[in-house]
């Protein structure tokens, strides 16, 4: 083992991991935390570890192949299904991007004490994601530093809320530790599917293996392959433990101080501070629901101004990180399914503008209180693409043809296929789940027949 080794190799993997600390991950985290307490960290714990092994596959396909997921796509599938399965790619990236770009725009009308509208956010989004992207032309590693400076600030940031917060330890061990939910319904049980569909996101896939090939690895040395898999391996598991730790501390922040609250009992605090957004909570005795702005506002409540402000700068450098890894999945899957050799300001603003037209959209016609619906609905969206990333990622890695003497084992044939089906699995629940509430005849038959032509697909692939 080398360290100088492992800091060469260190970078793609944090890239990687910010996915796992996206608007849409820290909304799931602080609706779990405020709808079931301490009770669903373990599902957060395993999650992650899921996570870790599926990313290590897309690793491995980028290291070995020197192809990332969409190339090898293009090569092995027809014309026909290839397309459907960009086209649903492409459906992920939209969604994400959505949740991610309206997660900056609330975070800037946050800071801005609501002086820059939602779609006023967006814009400025949309102009400093370009910014950004040339950063690169400076040279990988000084992007890669840069996004490791983000996720710096999310880890400063949240932690602060952790701090101030202070919650009861005992309960935050018990809740990662102890796989059981005490006294859970529907609504924790929805929680925790919610929590898994966060997590693993499709898109990551496709961009893990290609970030992978900014390194130079001599693809007819075993070894240097050997080694490139093992600490490409060493650094996901720090980066995706890096993030799991935000993760806990967004959770347990609401776990401890707003989990069985009621809007009364938030009301009567706002209004005793002074908070200008006490009007968000109407005086009932209902249970309290959050999202990414609400959330910022009962901290503000609760906690003082300060506590608000470092919210919203924590969500900023988590919107932003991800708008931007958003994109770079959106430019290789483009890449990749299509065979297109654009010049990079081309690819940029194609994919950018697939992806904030809607967002632009919902952030004109929609107020900053009530896009909780959407989010929702985006995180099924999301959930359905999973078996576009994962039956692929899976099958390709376990061929001898395309991955050689580093193919699969049966373990891992085995180990593969059983996670795909129970994220599969859980992300239906979801799916069902969400179209059950809607209530609606004419929604549930359009969903069957969908459903049949979806998983018809899905079959094909695998």
């Amino acid at each position: 083992f080398s360290f100088r080794k492992l800091w060469a190799f260190t970078g793609p993997g944090f890239l990687m991991s910010i996915a796992y600390l996206d608007p849409g991950n820290i909304e799931s985290d602080l609706q779990s935390g405020a709808v079931a307490g301490f009770k669903l960290l373990w599902v957060l714990l395993l999650a992650t570890v899921i996570g870790l092994l599926l990313q290590r596959l897309a690793a491995r396909l980028g290291v070995v192949t020197g192809l990332h997921l969409a190339e090898v796509c293009h090569r092995q599938y027809h014309k026909f299904p290839r397309i459907i399965l960009w086209l649903m790619v492409e459906l992920a990236i939209i969604g994400s991007d959505m949740q991610e770009v309206i997660g900056s725009a609330i975070a800037i009308n946050l800071l801005s004490v609501g002086k820059i509208p939602l779609w006023g956010g967006v814009l400025i989004t949309i102009a400093d994601t370009f910014v950004f992207l040339f950063l690169d032309k400076y040279g990988l590693r000084k992007l890669e530093a840069f996004f490791g400076f983000l996720i710096t600030i999310m880890a400063l940031t949240f932690g602060y809320e952790y701090i101030t917060v202070k919650p009861n330890q005992e309960k935050v061990l018990q809740g990662l530790f102890i796989p059981y939910c005490k006294d859970c319904g529907t609504p924790q049980l929805e929680q925790a599917v919610g929590i898994v569909g966060a997590v693993i996101m499709p898109h990551n896939m496709y961009l893990h293996s290609a970030l992978v090939k900014s390194r130079q690895v001599d693809r007819s040395n075993k070894r240097q392959v050997r080694d490139a898999n093992k600490y490409f391996f060493i650094e996901s598991c720090i980066a995706l433990f890096v993030s799991f730790i935000i993760n806990i501390f967004v959770v347990a922040v609401f776990a401890e101080a707003f989990f069985n609250k009621t809007n009364a009992d938030v009301n009567q605090v706002c209004v005793n501070s002074s908070s200008p957004h006490s009007s968000l909570f109407p005086n009932n005795n209902e249970t309290l629901e959050v999202d990414i702005y609400k959330g910022g506002v009962v901290l503000g409540c609760y906690f003082g101004p300060a506590a608000l402000y470092i919210w919203a700068i924590g969500i900023l450098a988590a919107g932003q990180s991800s708008t931007m890894t958003g994109t770079y999945s959106g430019q290789f899957v483009m890449e990749g399914f299509l065979n297109l050799r654009w010049s990079r300001f081309a690819r940029v603003l194609l994919t950018r503008s697939i992806a904030v037209t809607p967002t632009l959209f919902v952030a004109i016609f929609q107020d900053v209180e009530h896009l909780t619906g959407m989010n929702d609905f985006l995180n099924v969206l999301m959930s359905l693409q999973l078996p576009f990333a994962l039956i692929p990622v899976l099958t390709f890695t376990s061929l001898p043809t395309v991955m050689h003497d580093f193919a699969n084992g049966l373990f891992w044939k085995v180990a593969g296929g059983l996670l795909i089906l129970l994220i599969c699995s859980i992300n239906m629940y979801f799916v069902v789940a969400y179209v059950r509430d809607l209530h609606n005849l004419g929604l549930y038959i359009g969903a069957a027949v969908l459903s049949v032509i979806y998983l018809s697909f899905v079959a094909y692939l695998v």
